[in-house]
């Protein structure tokens, strides 16, 4: 019984075809999707920051920009990964060898295709991640902060402004290292943020610096820190709604570019096929659920 069942598993229309090969992946197809998506959300990237479009900037002038253009900017991210994932998915699907075996429902068939648009996008969106992660550390390797970490704070370029209105000065002594002062007060103004807001202590203390660092009298220092306390507030606010806009159009577009990665090479598995879309697809294809059409090789 157990020989009888292995034999229809491996018996097709005209030969005999191992049982794994129906169900195993292309590889070549699937690194092939992979790098398709990848050139493809490049180009439109490069694009989209060329136009002033990018999600996330290190200028200040990025801190000034309204939510609309932060909202568009990241369903410029979902579109573009809608084009990418769905590019990469058709070519995955579409260079795949048609299943010999237990691929003859419908169904099956599209499965297999799907899962390989699948593997494509995960692929891809690994490799991407991989890039991303090198670069960063690339760059957090030469950036200032790294070289010099005991005297500078996260709040340099996110404050880099703020601090340089904070310290101005007409005159000052050449050679002056503003550093660590620069490093000490950004760390205060990063409590702005909090609940309770900055301290008594804080803010007086602050006064005290700009005063001697300065040379401004006590009223105009203070009106100078209470000035930076408030623009502080506000640059950090952004910051965080920015942040917010990246988180979720990352996720969003990563998890609709899997949808439309599996789609897509469904499609390419018909076009490769000679069929038309489904239904699910394309409500205008009215066709009977049978068998697939099978090339034996």
């Amino acid at each position: 019984m157990a020989i009888e069942t292995l034999v229809q598993d491996n018996v097709m229309e005209g030969g005999f075809i191992p049982a794994e090969e129906g169900r195993s992946i292309q590889w070549s197809s699937v690194i092939a999707g992979a790098v398709a998506a990848g050139a493809m959300s490049f180009i439109l990237v490069s694009f989209g920051v060329a136009m002033g479009l990018g999600v996330s900037s290190a200028s200040p002038t990025w801190r000034d920009a309204s939510a609309a253009l932060a909202l568009l900017s990241g369903l410029y991210l979902i579109i573009q990964a809608i084009i990418s994932f769905g590019f990469g998915g058709y070519i995955a699907g579409r260079t795949a060898r048609p299943a010999p075996a237990l691929a003859t429902i419908e169904d099956d068939g599209e499965r297999r295709d799907g899962l390989h648009g699948l593997t494509s996008w995960a692929l891809a969106v690994l490799i991407g991640a991989a890039l991303l992660a090198i670069i960063g550390a690339a760059a957090l390797d030469r950036s200032p902060m790294r070289s010099g970490a005991g005297n500078t704070s996260s709040a340099e370029p996110l404050l880099s402004y703020e601090l340089d209105k904070l310290f101005r000065a007409p005159r000052r002594p050449p050679n002056t290292d503003m550093r660590e002062a620069r490093a000490e007060a950004g760390r205060i103004l990063m409590t702005t943020s909090s609940h309770s807001g900055i301290s008594v202590d804080d803010r007086a203390y602050l006064v005290q610096q700009v005063a001697a660092l300065t040379g401004l009298g006590a009223p105009d220092a203070e009106r100078r820190v209470d000035a930076s306390i408030v623009e502080a507030h506000a640059a950090i606010n952004r910051a965080r709604r920015n942040s917010v806009i990246v988180a979720f159009s990352v996720a969003a577009a990563a998890l609709i570019g899997a949808a439309v990665a599996w789609a897509a090479a469904v499609a390419g598995g018909r076009h490769r096929d000679g069929e038309p879309l489904p239904s699910w697809m394309a409500s205008s294809n009215r066709f009977h659920r049978g068998r697939r059409a099978m090339t034996m090789p």
